[in-house]
């Protein structure tokens, strides 16, 4: 004999639905009204490629998670040290337009090959110190994620 089916507890659906990102945009252009946890952000296109320029582009965003997730890196393990770092600012950028990739996408494989970082770390550290935050730089988990690579999968 089965088990007849059972439905979800709503403690359980609410758990699952915190872990979502949820995008949605409208009839026309690109501007995206973003949910993640608690907060609300909004994605758009440059103007000149038909968006009204509300918010940043969904690039700039993934820029936005490696350069966040690196500045959070350096702060844990300087913090873990004791390190006397001030401050640290990471500056991306891809050297390539996402223009092409939008116009190609239904047609081939596309994306960014390669993005350029500059790292400025402040502070009385030392400069054996500078050269280990440096390293320590490479091993936020959101630069690893993006270079082991992400299968996406859809679900029900």
């Amino acid at each position: 004999m089965t088990n007849p089916p059972t439905a979800t507890p709503p403690a359980a659906v609410a758990a699952d639905a915190g872990r979502w990102v949820t995008a949605r945009i409208g009839p026309k252009g690109f501007h995206t009204d973003v949910h993640a946890g608690l907060h609300d952000v909004v994605v758009d296109e440059p103007i000149s490629l038909g968006g009204t320029e509300m918010g940043p582009t969904p690039y700039e965003y993934l820029l936005t998670a490696i350069g966040s997730c690196t500045v959070m890196t350096l702060r844990l393990y300087a913090d873990r040290k004791g390190w006397p770092l001030e401050g640290a600012t990471v500056q991306l950028r891809s050297p390539q337009s996402h223009e092409k990739d939008c116009e190609d996408c239904t047609k081939k494989k596309v994306g960014i090959g390669v993005i350029e970082r500059r790292i400025e770390l402040s502070g009385p550290i030392t400069d054996e110190q500078r050269v280990r935050l440096l390293q320590v730089a490479d091993l936020c988990p959101v630069k690893q994620t993006l270079e082991r690579g992400i299968r996406l999968e859809n679900v029900a």
